[in-house]
């Protein structure tokens, strides 16, 4: 998938929502594409996190001692507490089926809350909300 084709799955990204298509393109020069094959881990509980995931094709389980706590597909994303703190990953994400992510590393991401200081409000919002949603709390 060439870079330009990256622009597209960020913007469905509420981090990303309003930033214009150049920075986009920029952002996704920091971006790999991965791959992964039913059953394989794209990250496990308790390893130190480094990046984002975004998936783009396939299915994947987050799992919490065993247990699948929530189902992810096209267009849903995990990690992104790591794009600023690493810190271990409270959860594993399990592909369902052959599953393509677009991954970014916190370094990468760095230079992009450099020149966008909306994202880490956005990525705040984010966070808490997932927070939220884990611990039920409304």
């Amino acid at each position: 998938m060439a870079v330009a084709d990256h622009v597209p799955h960020l913007k469905k990204v509420p981090l990303f929502h309003d930033i214009p298509e150049a920075q986009l393109r920029r952002i996704t020069n920091g971006i790999k594409e991965r791959r992964y094959e039913p059953g394989a881990a794209i990250v496990s509980a308790g390893e130190a996190g480094h990046g984002f995931y975004l998936i783009v094709e396939g299915r994947a389980a987050v799992q919490r001692n065993e247990r699948t706590i929530r189902t992810l597909g096209p267009g849903d994303y995990f990690g992104e507490l790591a794009l600023v703190r690493e810190t271990p990953r409270s959860a594993t994400v399990v592909a369902k089926e052959p599953t393509t992510c677009l991954a970014l590393t916190r370094w990468d991401f760095k230079g992009i809350l450099d020149a966008n200081p909306a994202i880490a409000i956005r990525l705040l919002e984010t966070v808490a909300s997932r927070i939220q949603d884990d611990e039920g709390i409304h």
